[in-house]
């Protein structure tokens, strides 16, 4: 499955404009948040900047942060030793029974982050009605949360892949790593055929340490593959959020006229009248959502549907949801 281009024509794609005024980026929420508009990110020249105007925007006003550290699992007990940490040690006990003892756990450390960004041809559509394609969508939110992390200290990495892994960088939390992230983000342009399954499947035995997945992708592939790359991870006690994107024509499909629909992909072409497959399309597109809305459930994967009109805000707003339930 993967996403279409109409042989009619469309407008070029948002390209680099004025740059903002970084004191505005500092200004009250109401300022800010009319920066968060998609159309008007796509005007922004820099992932850096637009990562901090989504960031500052998202997260102005706020006195304390709901989203840093990582949580853990309680494992043992073991004696007190001369410079542990006072936090670490067991009141209760030392109050029942006069024993200094510290509390030790199976992980204790900051949030460990990979972002799966899917570079496959599907990647590449964006139709009229949108401020930027599904990758320039997908960049934008990864680099936002890539800023997110490293300013609360956690520790980000990337993987970008499309019918194999591309480039992959491990997860480091020092605030230089930001601008590596970043340009390798945006150095992978839309290209391949999407095959989600084995590029998962190589990822969650890549990584050894538990901590957050966070996949943006069109998930243009058999759902069965897919979900059984996201069980993977699961099965490795890691957190996993799916950031479906999908452009506003994949999912309205607001076609009339007789039309000619190519393959971004493998390049195939289909001659057809929209009014008498748009009915089942829709049918059809509902179907394989539900699927994986569901099956992700199960498997207890956030599951977040995004229209690439969507306010960089909103997307935020589902990842910072799924932090707060790990604290």
């Amino acid at each position: 499955m993967s996403a279409f281009g109409t042989s009619g024509p469309s407008g070029p794609a948002a390209r680099s404009g004025a740059q903002p005024d970084r004191g505005v980026a500092r200004g009250g929420g109401a300022e800010i948040r009319r920066y968060l508009d998609p159309a008007v990110v796509a005007r922004l020249g820099h992932l850096d900047v637009r990562a901090r105007l989504v960031v500052e925007g998202f997260i102005s006003g706020m006195h304390r942060s709901p989203f840093h550290g990582f949580s853990v699992e309680f494992a043992e007990h073991r004696p007190y030793m001369p410079g542990d940490p006072l936090k670490n040690l067991d009141w209760k006990v030392l109050a029942k029974s006069d024993r200094y003892l510290v509390k030790q756990y199976t992980e204790e450390t900051n949030l460990r982050c990979h972002l799966l960004l899917d570079l496959s041809g599907s990647m590449g559509f964006r139709s009229a009605r949108a401020s930027m394609s599904k990758l320039e969508y997908a960049r934008s939110l990864a680099a936002a949360l890539a800023y997110l992390m490293l300013r609360q200290q956690d520790a980000v990495g990337t993987l970008l892949f499309s019918d194999a892994p591309a480039q992959f960088v491990p997860a480091r939390s020092v605030r230089s790593h930001l601008d590596v992230l970043l340009a390798t983000l945006a150095s992978g342009q839309p290209q391949g055929r999407t095959k989600l399954g084995p590029v998962l499947h190589e990822l969650a035995e890549r990584v050894k340490r538990r901590g957050l997945i966070v996949l943006l992708s069109d998930l243009m592939d058999s759902p069965d593959e897919v979900l059984s790359g996201l069980q993977h991870f699961r099965h490795r006690h890691h957190e996993v959020i799916v950031f479906h994107l999908l452009d506003p024509d994949e999912i309205e499909f607001p076609f009339h006229d007789t039309s000619t629909f190519v393959d971004m992909e493998s390049g195939e072409r289909i001659t057809t009248e929209p009014w008498e497959i748009g009915a089942r399309y829709r049918e059809r597109l509902a179907a394989w959502q539900e699927k994986y809305r569901r099956s992700c459930r199960e498997q207890r994967v956030d599951y977040v549907p995004l229209d690439t009109r969507t306010p960089f805000d909103r997307a935020l707003l589902a990842y910072l949801e799924k932090r707060a339930s790990l604290l």
